[in-house]
């Protein structure tokens, strides 16, 4: 079981025993936990960036708002109804 944040909402509680016949366990990675230093991070971007270049690594982008709508924005991501990025365009 892996939780990689709260942006689809709260994770549900789970019964943590249940992982023991099988010695497995729980984890909630951040960024810290795969990057030490901010020249790594900052290499790890630029290799994403330029696999994004390429057309390697498709980013999908699900809605785009004006800024000045950045509460309907939020009210959209609460509303669950996100399937990729969204995106607030500033003009």
């Amino acid at each position: 079981f892996v939780s990689f944040g709260n942006a689809s909402g709260s994770v549900e509680a789970f019964p943590v025993l249940k992982l023991t016949p099988k010695s497995a366990f729980v984890t909630r990675p951040k960024l810290g936990d795969y990057v030490a230093t901010r020249d790594e991070l900052m290499t790890r971007m630029n290799e994403v960036f330029e696999w994004v270049r390429q057309g390697n690594l498709r980013v999908g982008i699900d809605n785009e708002f004006a800024l000045e709508q950045a509460a309907e924005a939020h009210r959209y991501i609460e509303a669950g109804k996100t399937g990729g990025k969204l995106l607030l365009k500033i003009a």
